[in-house]
């Protein structure tokens, strides 16, 4: 059921014990909103602990409070009188969604979220689910401190591709002025994000090394095996490597993470990925989408430039 952000605030305002979560493979966007939510509702006085079902890369790890997200333990339950469900639809919360039994309150900012059986505030327009975050700390009467104001706007850099991307507005950019004058140094978080281990810029070449290009050169991807992807600690940003391709509209990146289980990154300039993913089981944005796909890596390519070609088609 959709709700509107101030009754969202209210809803939040009765809890006394709230959990927080967002999806697997955690972006900037999900570890900087729960950071911030979670320091917003301790600062009112609530109870508020952070789960998250994946391993966070190491270039977040230098958020404020980031020592205090916890991930599930199998059988393991948290006592809450509401669950706050951040940056995607409850499909991809792994096993958090065991921890509880507790009404859920889901705010995102993705078009492919309809929010089935929970209450479900979405403002597709918003960059990052961290710009909503920001307006619902003016309905919670909470103040964004230098250290809320750095998870923030790491969630509004991390989405917008440091402000260069199609869902960049004017009141994006406003947010943004408005977390510095909190206190947001933005050269430590581009230099924070932009870090890369040995290991990781290695692993660019040998995904370099795969690059495949399909219909005429508008579609790229790039497609990892378990044996290469388990070589370095993230493959953030590679997909941003071939997406530059003059010619491509698509790219996308397939990464083997276990046999049998495929994770799908897609860019675009101009397609809609956003329906292609969610034809896959997946969602995000109409520029920036993924989806998993449990099968081989050689039928998880084919399905995926399939899906990519049927929306050229369209």
């Amino acid at each position: 059921m959709l709700i509107t952000l101030k009754e969202a605030a209210e809803k939040i305002k009765a809890a006394n014990k709230i959990l927080i979560t967002a999806h697997v493979q955690p972006d900037g966007d999900a570890i900087g909103s729960t950071l911030a939510l979670m320091q917003m509702l301790q600062s009112l006085g609530k109870s508020a602990q952070i789960f998250i079902d994946d391993t966070v890369r190491k270039n977040l790890h230098a958020l404020p409070h980031f020592e205090e997200i916890r991930r599930p333990v199998d059988g393991e339950k948290f006592d809450a009188d509401l669950m706050i469900v951040l940056d995607t639809s409850i499909d991809r919360l792994g096993n958090v969604k065991n921890l509880t039994d507790a009404p859920i309150l889901n705010i995102d900012h993705h078009v492919t979220n309809k929010g089935e059986g929970v209450e479900l505030y979405v403002e597709t327009k918003a960059a990052a689910t961290c710009e909503i975050v920001f307006k619902l700390a003016r309905e919670l009467d909470a103040t964004i401190t230098p250290e809320i104001a750095t998870c923030l706007y790491t969630g509004l850099a991390t989405d917008t591709g440091f402000f260069q991307f199609s869902n960049t507005r004017a009141e994006t950019l406003a947010v943004a002025s408005e977390l510095i004058r909190c206190g947001v140094s933005p050269n430590f978080i581009s230099e924070q994000l932009e870090s890369k281990s040995l290991a990781e810029v290695r692993g660019l070449s040998a995904a370099l090394n795969s690059l495949k290009m399909f219909y005429g050169d508008k579609v790229a991807g790039m497609i990892l095996d378990h044996a290469t992807a388990k070589t370095f600690d993230s493959t953030e940003g590679f997909i941003d490597e071939i997406r530059v391709i003059e010619t491509v509209d698509v790219a996308f990146l397939i990464t083997e993470k276990a046999p049998n289980f495929c994770r799908v990154s897609m860019r675009s300039k101009g397609v809609d990925v956003s329906k292609i993913a969610a034809k896959l089981g997946g969602g995000g944005h109409i520029r920036a989408a993924g989806c998993t796909l449990k099968t081989t890596l050689d039928e998880a390519e084919k399905i995926l430039v399939a899906a990519i070609g049927e929306a050229f088609n369209n």
